[in-house]
């Protein structure tokens, strides 16, 4: 099932709900979920530009496989 289809059935259950402790605690559940953060925004400015550089790495093509990787770094793990 996709979750255009999930969100309707739960639409559609929520709204035959008669028990106020289930809308309670649904209601808990969405105030949740909009006060957390996604952890990108809790990234610090340095994160990002480096996480940036990186992108900027891959998209001119200047990356190196797993393999070349580990054998440059294998000393360290």
């Amino acid at each position: 099932m996709n979750i255009q289809t999930e969100k309707l059935n739960l639409i559609e259950w929520i709204s035959k709900l008669n028990d106020t402790s289930i809308i309670d605690r649904l209601k808990q559940i969405k105030d949740d979920y909009s006060k957390s953060k996604d952890w990108w925004d809790t990234l610090k400015k340095e994160e990002l530009e480096s996480i940036n550089r990186g992108l900027k790495d891959f998209e001119e093509g200047r990356i190196h496989s797993h393999e070349t990787a580990r054998k440059i770094y294998e000393r360290h793990l």
